[in-house]
């Protein structure tokens, strides 16, 4: 905790807005996307499918494959309690609906499913595309899979197992959007960015969740930054965006959200 605190205090210091920024690609994205404050009606969905799992008090039997919990150690858990802290926020689902949405994404993956509500926000961007989600913990997938399918979600694929294993396996030759949010240790998550890697295209954008939870985790993102293919990177402290617009020379942001 001491070292997100830190981390966040120096984020502050050198982060900005959309005033900041000279790249008209970033720019764009910034006040058309992160700052856009329209009130879309997907959004009361959105809320009612997070609210929904805050008011579930069944518990489910986790297997954590990942860095784990940061809250508990017990593998039984609610599923309100799961849902309270989970990664996907109200807010930071409603800009991953944004985001598809912008981007017009045809092709998305998520490593990381948990209950499902980043899922949901990403299918609810574009219902015409396909989503594959992975879970490594059965009973997660389970649960969000009737979960997801109840509401009539069809676009929606939910995969179980090993990420590095399933990773190697996948039909689609390319993603448009890849939501890393499943397993916070540095050696993992460079592992799958390197498998991952030769599913981007030239307008892919790859996110990182929680590049401040731990110095690790960190470390991963800045060694990411620097990567050849990588011409973009907006560091907005939660998430870490990464791009490979071979027009654009190699910039790094720091944008507050």
């Amino acid at each position: 905790m001491f070292y997100q605190i830190k981390a966040y205090l120096k984020f502050l210091l050198k982060s900005t807005n959309q005033h900041g920024v000279h790249s008209p690609f970033v720019f764009n994205l910034v006040t058309k996307c992160f700052y856009d404050k329209t009130i879309y009606k997907e959004y009361k969905e959105i809320e009612q499918y997070r609210t929904s799992l805050l008011k579930n008090k069944n518990t489910i039997e986790v297997t954590d494959l990942g860095a784990g919990s940061k809250t508990t150690k017990h593998s039984k858990r609610d599923i309100s309690q799961i849902a309270k802290n989970v990664s996907t926020s109200k807010r930071r689902a409603k800009l991953l609906f944004r985001l598809i949405r912008y981007f017009n994404c045809k092709n998305s993956l998520e490593l990381g499913t948990s209950l499902g509500i980043g899922t949901h926000a990403l299918s609810m961007g574009n219902l015409n595309g396909n989503i594959t989600t992975i879970e490594g913990c059965p009973n997660l997938a389970k649960f969000s899979r009737e979960k997801l399918k109840q509401l009539h979600l069809y676009n929606i694929e939910v995969l179980t197992g090993n990420f590095s294993e399933i990773l190697k396996t996948l039909k689609e030759n390319t993603f448009d959007l890849v939501y890393f949010d499943g397993n916070h240790q540095k050696d993992a998550t460079l592992n799958y960015f390197e498998i991952l890697l030769p599913k981007a295209h030239n307008n892919t954008v790859f996110i990182f969740d929680d590049i401040y939870w731990s110095k690790d985790m960190t470390s991963a993102w800045e060694t990411i930054k620097q990567h050849p293919k990588v011409t973009v990177s907006i560091d907005t402290f939660y998430w870490g965006f990464i791009f490979f617009r071979k027009e654009q020379q190699k910039e790094h942001f720091t944008i507050r959200l």
